[in-house]
């Protein structure tokens, strides 16, 4: 799937504010995402989910990039400000040491980020290229529905 292909699929289903740290899975999304004037850089996972609560707070439906190493660096606000005060993001986060295939550094964090997100209760699923579209509709409907974040993991090899 083609970064343009995910990046319509998420403005067709009504995101509208991207932020993020950049990362080199979600590069491709990056740069079309700033290709067209959408994206926001942020140089921490923290700062980026902070603009995006302020994005809802305007009226938009914000997503954030990260790796999931990044994880740890937003957890503070996630639970402090999203949750506490129901502001809904979706979590876009490149899955670094999925199934213990990566760097070193990427090992720790890719085996235990799917528990992190459950033990802060905020709903991930894991992308699929065949599933995307209907993935990417159950995070905006969950965020919709529930007001809470909502992490879709992507592993390396599904978006170019």
């Amino acid at each position: 799937m083609t970064s343009t292909d995910v990046v319509q699929m998420l403005v067709d289903s009504g995101f509208n504010f991207y932020t993020g740290v950049p990362d080199t899975a979600l590069a491709g999304l990056i740069a079309v995402l700033t290709a067209q004037g959408r994206y926001v850089s942020s140089v921490r996972e923290d700062e980026a989910v902070g603009m995006a609560a302020g994005a809802f707070l305007g009226g938009k439906q914000p997503v954030v990039l990260m790796q999931n190493s990044g994880l740890g660096n937003c957890l503070n606000v996630l639970t402090s400000l999203n949750l506490i005060y129901s502001m809904p993001c979706l979590l876009l986060i490149s899955w670094r040491g999925y199934q213990g295939i990566d760097a070193p550094e990427h090992l720790v964090m890719g085996e235990v980020c799917t528990r992190i997100l459950e033990t802060v209760s905020i709903p991930s699923r894991l992308i699929a290229i065949d599933s995307l579209q209907i993935d990417i509709e159950w995070a905006r409907d969950h965020m919709n529905s529930r007001r809470t974040p909502v992490a879709l993991m992507l592993t390396q090899g599904v978006v170019e």
